[in-house]
């Protein structure tokens, strides 16, 4: 029996299945009037993560989705990547996953069940790592497989951390390198290394964990995870939210091993320019590189933290280990652009 290759039967891709930033902002628009839920403190009004909602104790109960199609071959590590990007956009609110709830579609006529159970087989061995049950879930018979998690968790509200409380001199950080697009790209086109394929996977298979013990420092200003709409896309919610601009210092930008390699082919995401073209007045300096790293839809991608500038020596001897290093700053609003490239 050949190998079956996920990738083959779905026409996106990861993250890179999002819908465009542009088009998405239209399919949100509504003219019906909005109720109000005075305990409702986060909704899909900034752009952020995950819904938040305020319990009488004042703790918060975090409500979250993802899901997408395969962004490798193998069933099992498809499960494993799709349930730890779901699970991020709880640790990017800055809280602790409680529990989650499988969202599986699947050709039945074209893929075997026993690739099914591998995929929840994958959710189950994450799950069990970020101390959680994946306690229930729905299927259905679709045209292409998809998996994803319904994720919820809990936030003290002192802890929580939204896309839009960022300040003019926050010192930028990105807790995972960008890249995984542009390599997943080329794995589909049969023209990856398989090394930079396994680096890859390990980069989107690790857990954003440690927004948890970012959601405790009042010196972390606001948070979000890097994923569909690339490390641009997402700044620029951050500071249209925050009414700052930011100015990226691109050579501090860390990137997946290997990847000029591919970025000399010109291998790159069809999301990557309907990214670039949902927000290319906004920006100001990019380059030909750097227009295919800050665009390229992310899987699983990182954490953007924003530090206030005071506590930058204690952020970086506490959690950076010397790793990485601050990628740029966040300034008052420009009137020519929300992000300056350099």
């Amino acid at each position: 029996m050949s190998e079956i290759k996920l990738t083959q039967y779905s026409h996106g891709a990861g993250c890179g299945c999002k819908i465009a930033p542009a088009v998405l902002d239209k399919i949100l628009h509504s003219e019906l009037p909005k109720a109000n839920f005075a305990a409702l403190l986060v909704g899909n009004e900034s752009k952020d993560d995950a819904a938040v909602y305020e319990l009488p104790d004042g703790n918060c109960i975090i409500s979250t989705t993802d899901f997408f199609m395969p962004i490798v071959d193998d069933a099992f590590t498809f499960g494993k990547i799709a349930s730890v990007n779901a699970i991020s956009d709880v640790y990017a609110m800055g809280g602790k996953p409680m529990m989650a709830l499988a969202i599986l579609g699947w050709p039945v006529e074209k893929l075997s069940t026993e690739l099914a159970q591998q995929v929840l087989d994958g959710a189950r061995e994450v799950c069990k790592a970020a101390g959680i049950p994946l306690a229930g879930g729905h299927s259905i018979d679709s045209p292409e497989p998809i998996f994803g998690l319904a994720v919820t968790g809990t936030v003290e509200k002192k802890n929580l951390k939204r896309n839009n409380t960022a300040k003019a001199g926050d010192i930028l950080y990105l807790t995972k390198p960008l890249g995984v697009g542009i390599i997943t790209t080329a794995q589909k086109r049969g023209l990856a290394e398989a090394d930079d394929v396994a680096e890859a996977v390990r980069v989107m298979s690790e857990l954003n964990a440690i927004g948890e013990e970012f959601g405790k420092l009042s010196y972390v200003h606001a948070m979000t995870d890097v994923t569909g709409f690339g490390l641009l896309g997402h700044l620029i919610e951050v500071c249209e939210g925050s009414k700052v601009s930011a100015e990226l210092d691109y050579q501090q930008i860390p990137l997946v091993k290997n990847l000029q390699s591919y970025l000399s082919k010109f291998i790159y995401p069809d999301n990557t320019m309907r990214n670039w073209q949902s927000y290319e007045k906004k920006v100001i300096g990019i380059g030909s590189e750097s227009l295919l790293t800050l665009c390229d839809p992310q899987t699983s991608g990182g954490l953007l933290v924003c530090i206030d500038k005071h506590h930058q020596e204690e952020f970086e001897s506490k959690f950076m280990s010397g790793i990485l290093k601050p990628i740029g700053k966040l300034v008052s609003s420009k009137p020519d652009s929300v992000v300056e490239i350099s």
